[in-house]
């Protein structure tokens, strides 16, 4: 896509060959929306608070009694009704921020800045250099290149001097391309780009990378052979590879290895003859206790006879 090119005085000079992906797609107007709502909402600070009545000042004694008066039943003079009462579900600090993709967000800015060419309000000029800030010079280009409503100025960097010519100029306002959003595309009718600041708008969301190559491909492929190509080289690889006889193997050397080694006796344990002529002592073997019998020649004693022995007899 080709976009003209005009001087401070409104003359075409040439014309400038840009990124397709980034001036000329069809624009998404779904995301385009969704990205507009995002920065709006992370714009809100939140801060607005109300007091409910537990948190006003104010005497928690009943009005009056509940009932006999014929009047209707009221509490103490924090209750909403009142002059300075509480206020009921009024607005809390709280976040009313958003979170959108990546690529989403880059998404957006590209179909911002292809629907502002395609409905030929987006101006590119050689330009824009001023020694001293001056305010007449640049309405004086603003109206060359035929802006008179509002416009957004996109620079490739940041220039002090532009910046304070335009700040005085009513809805007008001056960015570096970096910078460059949907919310102010959005809301300026024309948008006025440099030479310097389409390139930089190029580099940031354009499909090719500053060094000019293309995004999501590799720097260098590797020359895949064909498949049918495959089997007859490996074929001939393996034909001409030389063959080397193996060498003889030794039967008895084989068999010796794998033998099982006798296992090495611990040295700890003692010789057999020592163990065979000291055995252990065995430990004696508890006997159970029983009364001592008594003599043959001794008669036995009497038995007590109890109560319940003399009552039976």
């Amino acid at each position: 896509m080709k976009l003209p090119v005009v001087n401070a005085q409104g003359k075409e000079l040439r014309s400038l060959e840009v990124d397709d992906s980034v001036f000329g797609i069809e624009p998404n107007h779904a995301v385009l929306h969704q990205a507009f709502v995002t920065q709006r909402n992370n714009q809100r600070a939140g801060t607005a608070n109300t007091k409910t009545r537990g948190m006003v000042q104010g005497s928690t004694r009943k009005v009056r009694m509940q009932k006999y008066t014929g009047r209707a039943r009221h509490g103490s003079i924090r209750a909403p009704i009142y002059v300075g009462g509480g206020i009921v579900f009024g607005p809390q600090p709280r976040d009313f921020g958003l979170a959108i993709n990546k690529k989403m967000r880059r998404l957006a800015i590209r179909s911002a800045l292809s629907g502002k060419v395609a409905d030929g309000q987006l101006i590119v000029i050689d330009e824009l250099a001023f020694e001293a800030p001056k305010t007449k010079e640049m309405l004086g280009i603003l109206r060359n290149v035929g802006i008179e409503r509002s416009a957004l100025i996109v620079t490739g960097q940041a220039d002090r001097s532009i910046l304070a010519s335009a700040r005085n100029i009513h809805k007008t306002k001056v960015l570096p391309a970096a910078y460059l959003n949907v919310g102010d595309m959005l809301n300026h009718a024309h948008v006025l780009m440099t030479e310097e600041a389409v390139k930089v708008a190029e580099g940031l969301w354009g499909s090719t990378r500053s060094d000019g190559r293309r995004v999501g491909k590799p720097a260098a492929e590797a020359p895949v052979a064909p498949a049918e190509a495959l089997p007859s080289a490996r074929r001939r690889a393996k034909a001409e590879a030389p063959t080397e006889e193996p060498e003889p193997v030794d039967s008895t050397a084989v068999a010796e290895a794998a033998a099982p080694k006798p296992r090495a006796r611990r040295a700890s344990a003692a010789p057999e003859a020592s163990a065979a002529a000291e055995p252990k002592p065995k430990r004696p073997t508890r006997r159970a206790k029983t009364a001592p019998e008594p003599p043959a020649d001794e008669a036995p004693k009497p038995q007590r006879r109890t109560k319940k022995s003399d009552e039976a007899g």
